[in-house]
């Protein structure tokens, strides 16, 4: 499934949309959705690398507003 098409089927379901794509937000319209998108920075995908990152994750969710973007890590 493309972004843009995950993006849409997201939008009633889930509050938040987290993610590791830094590209994202610059090919993506994401201001303005019905969710918030956390743009996670991390070296890598690998689980090792980003359970140190969830507690930054969380609150990033917490303080965004809906429609924003956030980054974390």
């Amino acid at each position: 499934m493309s972004n843009g098409k995950l993006l849409a089927a997201i939008g009633d379901v889930f509050d938040a949309f987290v993610t590791i794509d830094s590209n994202l937000e610059h090919q993506q319209t994401l201001g303005g959705r019905s969710f918030r998108v956390v743009v996670v920075r991390s070296v890598s995908n690998r689980l090792e690398d980003l359970i140190p990152l969830v507690p930054a994750i969380a609150d990033a969710i917490e303080q965004a507003g809906q429609g924003e973007v956030v980054h974390a890590g």
